[in-house]
């Protein structure tokens, strides 16, 4: 019996490709995987927490992305599009043509029951490998919850959350703060919804 070896892409395989592409793809090391699009509440959210970090951001040296800006983890292997980025300084882009970020100061992802387990373990694994991120922000769908993780100067990465419309977060890696009334503004819950995770 053969087996046949799967191909391993390089990155600038995937990269040549992916700008090709009308489907976005995640790149981990050398393999390819085509990611999925997003519903309305987990649109909205994104949308939300955008409007939220430009606004209190604006006139600073700091840049909010969404969805569309790649970022690299290099020493992980990963291409990826975390669905909010925040840049504060210069931002350190791969090429000329100016769509992976290299350095970003703040990340957050939406998370769903397909995602939550990546988001949290594996993917949060290869962020904690950037050294310019400061903060990790985990946004529920289902419940008006956030988990919050920052790295102190050690590297430790500690956890503190928020849960309810009426609770809120203060974000230091880009002196920001976010109500959860804001990200979650037109968002429905349903009434067991709105108990926080255990």
């Amino acid at each position: 019996m053969s087996t046949k070896k799967k191909h391993r892409f390089t990155p600038a395989e995937y990269l040549e490709l992916e700008r090709a592409a009308e489907v976005k793809s995640e790149f981990i090391n050398g393999e390819i995987f085509q990611m999925s699009g997003a519903s309305r509440r987990h649109n909205l959210i994104v949308t939300n927490i955008v409007r939220e970090l430009s606004t209190q951001l604006r006139g600073r040296p700091c840049e909010t992305y969404a969805g569309d800006m790649r970022v690299r983890v290099s020493d992980a292997g990963l291409y990826t599009y975390p669905d909010v980025v925040a840049v504060c300084g210069k931002p350190s882009l791969e090429d000329r043509h100016f769509d992976t970020l290299m350095n970003p100061t703040l990340i957050v992802e939406v998370i769903s029951p397909s995602t939550e387990a990546y988001d949290r373990g594996r993917k949060f694994e290869f962020y904690r490998k950037l050294p310019s991120l400061r903060e990790y922000l985990v946004v529920s769908q289902d419940a008006p919850h956030v988990d919050r993780f920052v790295v102190d100067d050690l590297g430790r990465w500690s956890l503190t959350d928020a849960s309810g419309l009426e609770d809120s977060l203060e974000l230091t890696s880009v002196g920001c703060s976010l109500r959860l009334a804001d990200v979650f503004d037109r968002i429905e819950f349903e009434v067991d919804d709105t108990q926080a995770p255990a």
